[in-house]
Order: C-alpha cells, then sequence, then structure tokens
C-alpha cells in the first residue's frame, strides 16, 4: 500500500491536484453515482495508508453525506488515517439554540466529522461563540487556518497604494483584519455591526474621519447574502473614502449581488479559493500544503499493514 495520496469530492478535484502536486503525492476523483430518487453511490479509489480527503462543504447536504460514505469505504479498504481538508466548513453558525426546538446544528455536524476522520484541517471557520475549532470536533485534531497570510502575499504580488487603510465590517472581524493590516504595514478599523435580522444590519464606523479621502480594503470572512459587505461599504462611502475594495476568504453569493456591490460604491471584490466561485483570485494550495507536510512522515511504507 502506498503511504498517502489525496481523493477529492469531484467539484473539487482541480483545486486538490494543485495540493498533491505541492505535497509531490498523487490524486484522485472520488466518484459520486445519483439515482432518480436522490440517492446516491459513492466509489473511492484504492486507500493509501494516509488519505487527504478535499472536499470544501458549500451545499452541504450532499457533500455532507457523501464524505460518510467515502470514509467507511475508505476504512474498509485500509486507509489507517483520514484526514479531511475543507477550506469551508459548513454548520458552523449555529453553536447554540437561540428558540426552543432548534437543532444545534455545529454540534451535530462536529459529531459526524469527527466519528469519520482523525484529522479535519479548515480556513477561517465562521465560528462565533465557539473559541477554539478543537472544541467542535471532540477527539480528533482539528486545525483552523487563516487565510491571511495567502492574502498578504497575494496583495503584494499585485500591488496595492499604501494609503490603504483595512477595514473588518464588525468586531469579530477584528482579529483577521489587524492579522492582514500588520503583515501589510497598513493602518485597520474595525467598525460596530448591531443585527437586526438575518439581512438587515445596521454598520458603524467608530472613527469615520479615518477614511476621508483614502483608499479602503474592506475584509471579511463570509460573504453570502452580502448584505453586511453592502451597509459596511455605504458608510464608508459617506465617510468620503476614495475607493472601496473587498477581499473575502469564503464567497457563496450569486452573481446578482455583484450589482448591489456596484450600487454601494464597491469597486472589486476578490476571493479566495475556499470555495470554487467566479471571483476567486486567491489561491490557498501553499497554505493548505504546508498544514499538511506533517502527513508525509506519518505513516511510511514500511509501517503499512502489507
Amino acid at each position: 500500500m502506498i503511504p498517502i495520496v489525496i481523493q477529492a469530492l469531484p467539484s473539487s478535484l482541480s483545486e486538490a491536484r494543485q495540493i498533491a502536486a505541492r505535497l509531490g503525492v498523487t490524486s484522485d476523483e472520488i466518484a459520486i453515482h445519483k439515482f432518480p430518487d436522490d440517492e446516491i453511490r459513492v466509489t473511492v479509489k484504492p486507500a493509501a495508508a494516509v488519505v487527504i480527503v478535499y472536499a470544501p462543504l458549500d451545499h452541504p447536504s450532499d457533500k455532507l453525506l457523501a464524505l460518510l460514505l467515502a470514509s467507511d469505504a475508505l476504512r474498509q479498504g485500509g486507509a489507517r488515517r483520514l484526514v479531511l481538508v475543507a477550506p469551508y466548513l459548513c454548520y458552523m453558525r449555529q453553536d447554540t439554540a437561540f428558540q426552543p426546538g432548534e437543532a444545534v446544528s455545529q454540534k451535530v455536524v462536529g459529531k459526524l466529522l469527527a466519528d469519520a476522520f482523525d484529522r479535519i484541517v479548515t480556513v477561517d471557520a465562521h465560528l462565533h461563540r465557539t473559541h477554539d475549532i478543537r472544541e467542535v470536533f471532540p477527539g480528533i485534531e482539528a486545525d483552523n487556518l487563516s487565510a491571511m497570510p495567502a492574502i498578504a502575499d497575494s496583495l503584494r504580488a499585485t500591488g496595492f497604494d499604501q494609503a490603504t487603510i483595512v477595514v473588518g465590517p464588525d468586531s469579530e472581524s477584528e482579529a483577521w483584519v489587524s492579522d492582514l493590516a500588520a503583515r501589510l504595514a497598513l493602518p485597520y478599523m474595525a467598525a460596530r455591526k448591531t443585527r437586526h435580522g438575518d439581512r438587515a444590519v445596521e454598520i458603524e464606523l467608530p472613527q469615520p474621519e479615518a477614511v476621508v479621502g483614502r483608499p479602503v480594503l474592506l475584509v471579511d470572512d463570509l460573504v453570502s447574502s452580502g448584505g453586511t459587505l453592502a451597509v459596511c461599504a455605504r458608510a464608508l462611502a459617506a465617510a468620503s473614502a476614495s475607493s472601496i475594495d473587498a477581499i473575502v476568504t469564503h464567497a457563496l453569493f450569486p452573481p446578482e449581488t455583484m450589482d448591489e456591490f456596484a450600487r454601494a460604491g464597491i469597486r472589486s471584490i476578490r476571493s479566495s479559493n475556499s470555495i470554487s466561485h467566479f471571483t476567486n483570485a486567491i489561491a490557498l494550495d501553499g497554505l493548505l500544503a504546508q498544514a499538511l507536510e506533517n502527513e508525509i512522515g506519518k505513516i511510511t511504507p514500511g509501517t503499512s499493514d502489507e
């Protein structure tokens, strides 16, 4: 048995191959067949001692079931260690029951994946009251990587105005906004957000005078409806920012949202390739490969069961 391979769901095979090339390992596709009644059949390639499964978990319903079936098939095929690389991790928002009868999906999904894999690697997980990703996955290894090093490298490569101020849309963004600003030697600001509903938010800039006449880089971890990003951009435009460009780790919004962003004053928006999206401009393969390098030496051919 070979020591290590990467296997990926069909929609993310290209990204998996980029990581595999960096690690010097092979990559294969996990085949999924859907029957007329929407049941699925999952077929994995021959297992290795260590199998890294690559699967961003946007549109998660079918993907979660496919991962559970693939995990079982790989174990049956002899895999001794399974690592899930999910650059975008679903169901992290619901970390408590806000109303009677609500399921705490973070806990349920976390246990499902922890039972199926030995390690989870993700990027900028959308956590609120959970402070450590290992709390989500009891009993296994878990890594929540920051996309900020990859974003900083991309900005240095493409160039940016040294007068730029980095802005986050809420207090939760301060950790990654301050990190990115420090990497680029730029000032930063975290706005204050008040949420009135799923799509109704209010944004207040703590120092609106700081953005007057300056280019702004608006940074967020996750954009789905785009409401928060648009409201923050309007506040920045009202404060007389000279330009507004946005960068997000996880882009989930549909193409028609771009019109709303333009009306709000956003000149451009770029995302990481944690999820396949038309705004992808920042590759995470280097970041993920670095986090996975220690898997190469976990099990060698000499320690296999053959």
